[in-house]
């Protein structure tokens, strides 16, 4: 018996564990049954874990092999563990402030993100997700009719290209970020997928890495419409930063973006990726 507790946000999604001691490598059950919230709230919040990158490697490989992430540097002596770093005194725009789903260009996406907080500022800097499950359910017929069996086009090419958004113009960034002509590649992903552990439907992707749709009339009037409806504020978490906490969502049920609000301040996470086998 742990002492284990997972208490839902009241929101869309989102869940607090507690109970919990991260330092230590967690039994099979303790992993099976954080699993089964994941799934089901899609964001869970470990507040109160004074860990380490050891400790977030470990979390992270309870619940799958690393997943790859591109065009971002690793933190010095590591391959899987990226920084989320702003400086007190950084005037590039935020990284990740609009709403995305982590590396849907690639064949295979991550299933989830684990992001431990180093330096949290006094204010600002929460991050919020939006419910693509509560999003699909809540759709009007006519709208998803129009989804259905539509084929989006993902690429990282309007961000992570050298004449991207994070491209050689992007300047005075604390963040080792590293552009690619590699980023222009796309990947063909369906607009709603189908969760392989829980079989819920969802909305996968938005405008920024979907950069066109198969399938649809009036493609780019379609992304708009479907953009203003998933980011609706009812489908929205937010999870406010503690320090000492540890923060892991599911890619495949939510998108996520950062916010702003704490001019001259310093704000630091680490950040792994849980792969996945399959799309």
């Amino acid at each position: 018996m742990t002492g284990l507790r997972i208490e839902p946000s009241g929101a869309a999604c989102g869940a607090r564990v507690t109970g919990l001691d991260l330092r230590r490598p967690l039994p099979d059950a303790t992993v099976a049954e954080l699993r089964a919230a994941w799934v089901e709230h899609a964001v869970l919040a470990f507040p109160g874990q004074r860990i380490d990158d050891d400790d977030l490697e470990r979390f992270t490989l309870a619940f799958g092999a690393f997943g790859d992430d591109p065009f971002i540097a690793p933190v010095p002596g590591r391959r899987h563990v990226i920084a989320v770093s702003r400086a007190a005194d950084e005037t590039a725009p935020l990284f990740a402030e609009n709403w995305h789903s982590d590396w849907s260009f690639q064949a295979v996406p991550p299933a989830g993100t684990c992001l431990r907080s180093l330096v949290v500022p006094p204010t600002g800097g929460d991050t919020l997700f939006a419910d693509q499950r509560a999003a699909w359910d809540a759709m009007p017929t006519g709208l998803r009719a129009r989804c259905e069996g539509v084929v989006a086009l993902h690429s990282a090419g309007t961000a992570y290209a050298p004449d991207g958004f994070y491209g050689a113009g992007d300047k005075g960034r604390s963040m080792d970020i590293r552009p690619a002509e590699e980023a222009r590649a796309v990947q063909r992903h369906p607009l709603i997928r189908r969760h392989r552990e829980n079989g819920r439907e969802a909305i996968y992707g938005t405008v920024g890495y979907i950069v066109g749709l198969e399938g649809a009339e009036q493609p780019q009037a379609l992304l708009a419409e479907v953009y203003a409806w998933q980011t609706q504020e009812r489908f929205v978490y937010r999870q406010v930063w503690e320090p000492d906490m540890l923060i892991m969502w599911d890619n495949r049920s939510v998108l996520h973006r950062a916010t702003g609000g704490y001019e001259g301040h310093a704000r630091l996470l680490h950040r792994t990726t849980i792969g996945d086998t399959v799309f």
